[in-house]
């Protein structure tokens, strides 16, 4: 795969012909097996005008893996979501239904905050 400019790091451009740039290397993450990963469920608030939304953090594995939890989550809880940075985000309170879910397919699960 040919090198992009995009994927440079630290240097724009250089006038020698023999100048080597460093690029990026996108490597994804290998996906752990559910039973070797610990996730957090809990509520935030904060920056979203009081409204509530569950929160999953501390899954560890490839965007595509992440995208089909986060698909499996929304439409087992009929409600709306994303994910970012490695964090899924719910609307509304499903923790409980969100635990039960997790603990099904395999993951362990902490509950965090109250």
């Amino acid at each position: 795969m040919a090198k992009k400019k995009r994927d440079r790091i630290n240097v724009v451009y250089s006038t020698d012909p023999d100048y080597l740039y460093e690029h990026e290397e996108n490597i994804e993450a290998i996906s752990l097996s559910p039973s070797e990963q610990l996730l957090y469920i809990s509520l935030d608030r904060k920056g979203r005008k009081g409204k509530v939304i569950t929160l999953i953090n501390g899954f560890r594995g490839t965007q595509n893996d992440l995208k089909k939890l986060e698909k499996k989550l929304k439409s087992l809880c009929g409600t709306g979501g994303t994910s970012k940075n490695g964090d899924i985000l719910i609307q509304g309170d499903f923790r409980d239904r969100i635990i039960e879910v997790l603990k099904n397919e395999g993951f362990k699960v902490k509950r965090k905050g109250g």
